[in-house]
């Protein structure tokens, strides 16, 4: 059996796995998630795609690979599924399989300088018509690709999410200053495009064209608005989701990039950056 069969034959032995509650996975902690919440999940899919293979050793091989998993969710008589993608780092010896790893890149802290890009001079008020139907549409096509007109970052959630504003209408401005506006050319843009603490901070600072405004219940967010997570509660926001339908509770499910990921429960506790701490911001846009 080939190092990629085996990776299948494995994950399909951890699914299987997953319906033991005794077991210890991503999968069944997100699965007992839903079950808290009243939720079934009925039936778990998962497939593998190898996308390096590396010789660590005379007799070691590591593989790298993309998971993606499809969770039937059963909400009373409503059914939707959530998907995930993760990417895995699995050892071999002598082609045995030895041990499989997540990588834990999920929601970093942006490596770079934090700016918050609020035009506070601007003296005039612009509007705009959002379409959000168009947001959403673009967030669906895209979750778990990337669109070739656009760089694609490590930490990629809010470059994704500021593609999603800009396909439902959301004006650029500021350009060519990083530190001003909210804006994409080419090969150069805003912090607040690709930064999820500067685009916080521009949703909640600007008065003209794309603006937020700031709501307490995520039960009054509608699909194409913005939710902002700062993980550790320190201030510094780390992650960006667009909001793309609700469930029958009228609680959001997202969309996002980094951990690819579609129709996902808003409040992110199956999230290995999840802490006790997290606060959120709700955005209405438009």
């Amino acid at each position: 059996m080939d190092l990629s069969n085996q990776i299948g034959y494995y994950w399909q032995r951890l699914l299987e796995e997953s319906r033991d509650s005794s077991s210890d996975t991503w999968i069944l902690h997100k699965k007992k998630l839903h079950e808290t919440r009243g939720n079934r999940v009925p039936k778990i899919m998962g497939s593998g795609d190898v996308f390096r293979k590396m010789k660590v050793g005379v007799h070691e091989t590591k593989i790298q690979y993309q998971l993606g998993v499809t969770f039937l969710v059963k909400q009373g008589d409503h059914y939707y599924h959530e998907q995930e993608e993760r990417t895995h780092e699995a050892l071999f010896y002598k082609g045995k399989f030895i041990e499989d790893n997540v990588f834990p890149i999920e929601e970093q802290v942006d490596d770079v300088p934090v700016i918050e890009p609020i035009d506070r001079e601007a003296s005039f008020e612009s509007r705009f018509e959002y379409d959000r139907r168009a947001a959403v549409q673009y967030a669906e096509r895209w979750w778990n690709s990337y669109n070739p007109n656009y760089k694609q970052f490590d930490v990629d959630c809010t470059n994704y999410i500021s593609q999603c504003l800009y396909a439902g209408g959301a004006p650029m401005r500021g350009a060519p200053s990083r530190s001003t506006g909210w804006w994409y050319q080419q090969e150069n843009w805003s912090y607040s495009w690709a930064v999820a603490h500067s685009l916080r901070w521009y949703l909640s600072g600007s008065n003209q064209g794309l603006k937020g405004k700031e709501v307490e219940d995520p039960k009054t967010l509608q699909p194409g608005d913005v939710i902002c997570y700062d993980f550790e509660g320190d201030g510094r926001f780390d992650h960006s989701t667009i909001v793309v339908a609700k469930d029958k509770s009228e609680m959001p499910l997202v969309n996002a990039h980094t951990t690819n990921s579609r129709h996902r429960y808003w409040s992110y506790e199956d999230s290995p950056a999840y802490t006790e701490d997290t606060l959120y911001k709700f955005f209405r846009i438009g």
